[in-house]
């Protein structure tokens, strides 16, 4: 009897497990697999929209006297006067050096007393000459003696004058190079003087500005030591780019007399441009790195579709778009790692545009 209860009770086990195979290769019912399409992202986004930007660039720049130039004697000779006052003022025509020239001083004397008695010929025979006492040749000779010894004594005076070292130009002098009584020539430096007003400005800008750059324009700049912000007016520009460095010299002049600058200083120029009103700006974050440039992803009817585009300037927000997009296109800000071309995505947000900084500086 036992036996014939343990059989039945097998029997119902074994239809029991057959059940349960069956159900579970039933083709009706589906399980769901991991390479089935997956729900649309959720993401936020944002409507580009024009931002007024204004942009500056900061470049080194040199301040330069207006007038610079070494003083050096034009004739060889002994210096016996100096009147080089290291760091002082000196008016043009002002006599800084005067060398030995008693040698001419005494020829010039010797010329004259012969002059005086060429004078005195000349007049005689003129007299003689009314009364035809003498030939008009011997009358013409003795003029033109009196006029070869004049030419003479002008061409002393002038050796006389080259003696004398006169400043070239209002302005100050430097360290003095030489002293009273050395021999100097016409390459001996005695000292350098400079016209420390209305300096001068010399910078470079890059080749991708220079259309930014006009005559008359205004610059900003400061100097080493000092956080006063002067201003220059550009004056000229170089007549092409330099190839080496790819940036065109400026020169501006300073504004105003001012006499805490130094020529020679170190300057810190800040150029400002015209605001731009029509400026495309995005958030950092929404930069798509790509092997070959950058992407923007768009939001068109429910789709993220992936478009290559170029950047301009930038800030710790935002980034300009320079092509690409346009103003009214709709991009997406988030989840930008985990979106694939033409997936499906569902807004969350509409974020409003973050406010760029004014002032963008290079």
């Amino acid at each position: 009897m036992k036996l014939k209860f343990l059989n039945s009770l097998l029997l119902i086990l074994v239809i029991f497990c057959a059940g349960c195979r069956s159900k579970s290769k039933d083709p009706d019912k589906k399980t769901p697999t991991r390479g089935g399409p997956q729900p649309p992202l959720r993401v936020d986004a944002m409507i580009v929209s024009p931002q007024a930007i204004t942009q500056s660039i900061e470049t080194p720049g040199t301040l330069l006297a207006s007038e610079t130039t070494e003083i050096h004697p034009e004739v060889s000779g002994r210096l016996i006067y100096l009147n080089v006052k290291e760091g002082a003022f000196v008016n043009k025509g002002g006599v800084i050096a005067k060398l030995y020239d008693a040698d001419l001083q005494a020829q010039l004397h010797k010329l004259q007393a012969q002059l005086n008695i060429a004078n005195q010929t000349s007049n005689r025979l003129a007299q003689l000459l009314k009364i035809q006492g003498i030939s008009r040749q011997d009358y013409d000779m003795a003029v033109l003696n009196a006029n070869n010894i004049k030419a003479d004594i002008d061409i002393v005076r002038t050796n006389i004058g080259r003696t004398i070292v006169r400043a070239p130009f209002s302005g100050k002098l430097g360290l003095k190079e030489i002293s009273v009584g050395a021999y100097v020539t016409p390459q001996t430096l005695i000292a350098v003087i400079r016209k420390t007003t209305d300096l001068k400005l010399d910078f470079t800008v890059p080749e991708k500005y220079t259309d930014q750059v006009k005559k008359g324009g205004v610059v900003d700049f400061t100097v080493e030591g000092s956080g006063t912000k002067h201003t220059a007016k550009i004056m000229a520009t170089e007549s092409g780019i330099t190839e080496n460095t790819r940036s065109l010299n400026v020169r501006a002049t300073v504004v105003g007399d001012l006499k805490d600058l130094i020529p020679g200083s170190f300057a810190k120029v800040i150029l400002s441009f015209a605001p731009d009103y029509t400026a495309l700006m995005v958030p950092t974050q929404s930069i798509v790195p790509q092997a070959r440039g950058k992407s923007i992803v768009l939001y068109k009817e429910g789709v993220a579709k992936f478009t290559d585009v170029t950047t301009g300037v930038r800030d710790s927000v935002n980034v300009q778009i320079v092509s690409g997009i346009k103003a009214g296109d709709t991009i997406i800000t988030t989840g930008l790692m985990s979106l694939k071309p033409n997936a499906k995505v569902l807004l969350k947000n509409i974020v409003k545009p973050t406010p760029s900084v004014n002032d963008f500086k290079h």
